[in-house]
């Protein structure tokens, strides 16, 4: 037989879309699974055209599940980063998108038991990923996780039904620490010297600010894309910043293999800006401008991982976003709104009362199951 399948399930969860697994559907053999997620989304071709990936980080993903025996916590939840044009398979970071979906996923699946009649159900998951909880609140309807709604996320144009995920004690899954390296810290490229902010919340991130790099935080993708000179700046110092770190081993290793994180973002005061599909946002309806990119390439969006950093950043005194943001400056709890390349983004934030520590961070979603059966694996 030249192919064997697996069963799959596809979910969009936000603005991102990813390939769902049982645990118990797949191999033990490390090399056979990461087989089996290369080819299924198709990573050595940068397009994906051999497999049901997107060719853009927020469509290359999987997510494998299973029932958790862990007391307090109804499911285990990994998350996998798949490469474009490369056989790179990360389990270091995770997806703050699809964590909603993880919920429908598990009522969907019946690996939660569902109350017919209810009209919600609060799934408690582990992630094996940055050892964190998560909660996530999945509306149901006829016992199943619902869809059609009037709820709106910027990225997506049609309405869903309102997901809620909050993530409990977010800081240092990766490190041990939310602010490992301080809160300001220095890099140096080409002979210049960049400052930048590092921190552990929900998926490492790097900040660096948009005026370092000539830019206002208002222009485009593809004008970025186009300056030929802003990325590979901002790619070198998120290497440096990974070694130094210790989530990679040496530059070499962070630009070819440890490329999931940490991730890099620059960041603006508010101010106008277009968005890439036309819409005017105005300064005072954000408090903080901020673009992400990954894996060598502009996000469309921003990843939700790294709204929930960015968002308690600028809760925490002294690091860039937190200068760069007009939120009130004394606040321990509140809203962020965060202005990026498709909208705005609000993100609930609560930081524990004199302390740089955060207690939780959470968003709304819209979830939609788009496909399942079986998913065919060249032998």
């Amino acid at each position: 037989m030249s192919q064997f399948t697996i069963p799959c399930v596809v979910y969009r969860g936000g603005t991102s879309r990813g390939l769902f697994f049982h645990e118990k559907n797949l191999p033990h053999n490390e090399e056979i699974r990461k087989r089996i997620f290369l080819k299924s989304v198709g990573s050595e071709d940068v397009s994906h055209v051999d497999g049901l990936g997107g060719g853009t980080s927020h469509t290359s993903k999987v997510v494998i599940i299973d029932k958790s025996d862990r007391p307090g916590i109804d499911i285990l939840y990994t998350f996998v980063q798949l490469g474009i044009g490369t056989d790179t398979v990360d389990y270091e970071g995770t997806c703050g998108n699809l964590m909603a979906a993880v919920g429908a996923f598990a009522v969907d699946e019946e690996l939660v038991h569902v109350d017919p009649s209810a009209s919600e159900i609060v799934i408690t998951a582990w992630s094996t990923n940055v050892h964190k909880k998560i909660r996530i609140n999945v509306p149901l309807e006829n016992g199943l996780a619902k869809v059609n709604g009037d709820f709106h996320i910027s990225g997506i144009k049609s309405s869903g039904s309102k997901y809620k995920v909050d993530i409990i004690d977010p800081g240092g899954g990766k490190t041990g620490e939310t602010l490992p390296l301080g809160k300001i810290g220095t890099e140096s490229v080409n002979g210049i010297s960049f400052r930048y902010s590092f921190l552990d919340i929900v998926n490492p991130f790097v900040f660096v600010t948009a005026e370092d790099f000539s830019l206002n935080g208002s222009e485009s993708n593809d004008e970025v894309t186009r300056s030929g000179s802003v990325l590979p700046s901002l790619e070198l110092i998120r290497e440096l910043v990974a070694v130094k770190s210790k989530l990679a081993p040496s530059v070499e290793l962070a630009r070819t293999t440890y490329t999931a994180i940490p991730k890099i973002a620059y960041v603006a005061p508010p101010q106008d800006y277009m968005t890439s599909n036309g819409k005017l946002i105005r300064r005072e309806e954000i408090d903080i401008i901020a673009r992400m990119i990954s894996m060598n390439k502009m996000h469309r969006t921003f990843a939700v991982s790294g709204l929930f950093n960015l968002a308690a950043a600028c809760l925490l005194k002294g690091t860039i976003p937190y200068e760069a943001s007009t939120l009130d400056k004394n606040i321990n709890e509140g809203i962020v709104r965060i202005g990026h390349p498709e909208g705005i983004a609000e993100i609930h934030v609560r930081k524990k009362t004199c302390s740089d520590l955060v207690e939780t961070v959470g968003l709304e979603r819209t979830v939609r199951r788009l496909m399942d059966g079986r998913i065919f694996v060249p032998n």
